[in-house]
């Protein structure tokens, strides 16, 4: 035979009762249900005083905590939310601790649980975990100016119907936002002249890295496009993400989806106008917000301009003895055993190095990048051959 299930309110209830029939002393049912006589006095008293309700389990929680946070404090973090919609508990602890309040600031989970009862904080959907890319490791920003991030958030139309292409340049270490640009397409000549005056403010960096897209590459000779070119020329190494894979230069994405919910919807007026809401953006961006990346730093704290200079002029790629050199052609062509060869456009004007393997092939370089074979016998353009975009360096060790 299985055992009766026995509510506790059910037992309370039949003890009050059996007491408010007198048959037995209190002390006998207080033995008879296993209780202690204080116990058996307390629903006593609640039932005479409030009956069958009073025998309900009533609540622990204290009346009031010497602990809570005070209003005083509730009211100064929902402030700082409202001036910082987009800002967690964390940015916001700082920002009060930089306001140099007397009282001890509340923790971050505190703020957290202030936010949430307040209905500021609204649950994120959790998304899959992209699989990984087998190709290999890109380079770990170390100092500024190491690893630039390169990329246009996405173009969109302004009040007036124009197109906007953002064009946004960050460093990694600092996470310090150097340009956002709103350009009206995504042309290299535009690009270059962002490009020409970041350089001349901030200096070189030592690594570009860039989506596949263009005008940062392209499906020619050794991916590379003409702006990429330029940069080589310049000095500087290049990392292409893998196609598909832009959680590879994730500080950079990261940054856009804040840029996008915080300085795009709704857009401006006009791309004039959209420009200074993005360099007020910009602005709060490097010097006002915390970066739980960098210890609660704001990237104009650790960002340095670069000891390397805006060369004012160019240096070609040298090229090791015995290699023949040729200067591509304004249509993009070399000549070689007797013929015209197409290399590609993006490389026009650039000095390339071709070194003989066989009686019947050459290897083409474009300083220390293999961009591919030229065959004797066959009367076509250059061969590409298999290349890894994030290991492009520009030394001249070929």
């Amino acid at each position: 035979m299985a055992w009766k299930l026995v509510l506790p309110m059910e037992e309370r209830i039949r003890f009050v009762l059996a007491v408010e029939q007198r048959e037995y002393s209190i002390a006998e049912l207080c033995r008879h249900y296993g209780i202690s006589r204080k116990t058996g006095y307390k629903w006593i008293g609640r039932y005479r005083a409030h009956g069958l309700e009073g025998m309900r389990e009533r609540s622990r929680r204290p009346l009031r905590c010497p602990h809570a946070t005070s209003q005083e404090w509730v009211d100064r973090i929902i402030q700082e939310r409202l001036k910082h919609p987009r800002w967690g508990p964390k940015k916001i602890r700082v920002m009060l601790q930089e306001h140099g309040w007397p009282e001890p600031i509340p923790a971050a989970s505190t703020i957290g649980t202030i936010l949430d009862r307040a209905g500021a904080i609204k649950p994120r959907k959790r998304r899959r975990r992209p699989r990984r890319c087998l190709q290999g490791p890109l380079t770990q920003a170390q100092r500024s100016n190491h690893v630039w991030a390169v990329d246009y958030k996405g173009w969109f139309r302004t009040g007036d119907g124009q197109r906007c292409d953002p064009l946004t340049v960050s460093d990694l270490y600092s996470r310090y936002l150097l340009e956002i640009r709103a350009l009206p397409n995504q042309r290299c000549a535009v690009a270059r002249e962002v490009f020409d005056q970041l350089f001349r403010h901030y200096g070189l960096p030592e690594i570009i890295r860039t989506d596949n897209g263009t005008p940062f590459a392209s499906t020619g000779a050794g991916g590379l496009s003409r702006l990429s070119v330029w940069w080589i020329l310049l000095g500087i190494k290049l990392e292409l993400i893998a196609p598909g894979h832009p959680e590879q230069n994730s500080i950079h994405e990261r940054m856009h989806l804040t840029l996008k919910q915080e300085a795009c919807h709704p857009a401006a007026a006009t791309r004039k106008a959209q420009q200074r809401r993005f360099n007020r953006w910009r602005t709060e961006f490097n010097e006002q917000r915390p970066h739980e990346a960098l210890d609660m730093k704001k990237p104009a704290q650790l960002y340095r301009r670069s000891h390397v200079s805006y060369p004012k002029t160019i240096t070609e790629p040298s090229y090791p003895d015995g290699y023949q050199l040729r200067r591509v052609r304004t249509n993009g062509e070399i000549k070689w055993c007797g013929r015209t060869r197409f290399i590609g456009e993006a490389l026009k004007g650039a000095r390339l190095g071709l070194r003989r393997v066989d009686e019947n092939r050459s290897q083409v370089y474009f300083g220390s990048i293999l961009l591919g074979h030229l065959y004797d016998t066959d009367s076509g353009g250059l061969q590409p051959t298999a290349y890894y975009p994030q290991t492009y360096q520009t030394n001249q060790n070929v």
